[in-house]
């Protein structure tokens, strides 16, 4: 018996992403269907070992323009793979499994850990995470729903309003 075909959730060229394991609830990203992986905006990235397999440990830092809100994190190492950037700057990245919610949906997808401090985003979203039953409509932004004003006046590296 065939299986009903899965309906897609239509999202917008960036949306607001969380990362639940991290209790990350608020990442500006970019969906770009012109790159096959996604990334993740991680520094001091550093491998050890655990159990006697690879892991890799470094900070998540979810605004564009703060070093608050940073978190430490940690991942079992699925491969290595050498990326090309859209510059044509290949680097050598580790690549990590992780949970994202994007538009109120929870996926499971690949992300490379790489420094994105002179990107727009601090995370992309590639083909590979797409198809997990994600249409983008090239023309709109934040389907999945706006963060909060505080958290955007935030990631712009605006200090949030006393109470």
């Amino acid at each position: 018996m065939k299986q009903p075909a899965q309906s897609n959730t239509v999202v917008g060229w960036r949306e607001w992403v969380s990362l639940p394991d991290a209790g990350l609830d608020w990442i500006k990203a970019k969906l770009d269907t012109g790159a096959q992986t996604s990334a993740l905006h991680v520094i001091h990235i550093e491998e050890f070992e655990r159990d006697g397999h690879p892991w890799v440990r470094g900070l998540v830092r979810p605004w564009q323009h703060s070093w608050a809100d940073e978190v430490a994190m940690e991942w079992p190492v699925r491969d290595v793979r050498r990326v090309r950037s859209s510059s044509g700057h290949a680097q050598r990245r580790y690549v990590v499994l992780q949970t994202i919610r994007l538009a109120g949906r929870e996926v499971t997808v690949e992300l490379t850990l790489t420094n994105r401090d002179k990107m727009g985003f601090r995370m992309l979203i590639g083909r590979e995470a797409l198809r997990h039953g994600f249409l983008v409509d090239s023309h709109a932004s934040f389907l999945g729903g706006r963060a909060p004003k505080a958290i955007r006046r935030r990631n712009n590296g605006v200090a949030s309003e006393p109470d």
